[in-house]
């Protein structure tokens, strides 16, 4: 059975030539990483990113590129080749995987990056990608959602990192687990009945799902 993987990225702008800031990820058993990379696009550095993401990256993380080790929890500095290196060497520990994000427009893409292309990521990895934004919808909750507000209601912790890869990877892992209990709007209380519709000159049978 494979292993829900979550995690998120920090980037330098919603365009096609950004690059990676950090990224975070969380097994379901709750063995982490979490990454800084020294060698992104700073010329893509706004005046809001520098205030909220990089100034609260790891302090003088430049200086010292290397990883540390927190027993099942990794912690990396360093440029996109080396970062690749332990990741892989951290996703290895999982027989099969299954990788669940927020929204695939852009984490995806850039996770791939890391490995070269979507042929290269590590062959324990399922090839199609999961995002808790169609999950949302599919229960029947407003995909637009404030995440920490729906997984922690008014009780957001007090040490919440926000803007940090890893702190949204666990807030998207928290809201899987709380929408897996919701039977939603997709959900398994249904019961299904069947008909005919007309398409044209043709006539085609189908099932109806009631909730």
């Amino acid at each position: 059975m494979a292993t829900n993987i979550f995690f998120g990225t920090k980037f330098t702008g919603l365009h096609q030539k950004t690059t990676l800031i950090s990224i975070g990820l969380i097994s379901e058993c709750g063995k982490t990483l979490y990454a800084e990379f020294t060698d992104y696009d700073r010329f893509q550095i706004d005046s809001w990113l520098q205030k909220n993401v990089i100034n609260n990256l790891s302090p003088h993380y430049e200086l010292f590129c290397e990883r540390v080790s927190l027993e099942d929890n990794q912690i990396i500095w360093g440029k996109s080749h080396r970062i690749k290196f332990y990741l892989t060497r951290w996703l290895s520990q999982f027989k099969e995987i299954e990788m669940w994000l927020d929204c695939l427009a852009y984490d995806w893409v850039l996770f791939n990056n890391i490995f070269g292309t979507a042929f290269d990521i590590p062959k324990n990895i399922y090839y199609i990608p999961f995002d808790i934004c169609t999950l949302f919808k599919l229960k029947g909750v407003d995909p637009d959602i404030s995440r920490e507000e729906f997984a922690f209601g008014d009780s957001i912790p007090k040490d919440a990192q926000k803007h940090n890869a890893l702190w949204d990877a666990k807030v998207i892992k928290i809201c899987y687990d709380k929408l897996m209990t919701l039977k939603g709007r997709y959900g398994r209380n249904r019961q299904r009945t069947r008909g005919f519709c007309k398409w044209g000159k043709y006539t085609r049978f189908y099932h109806v799902f009631l909730w």
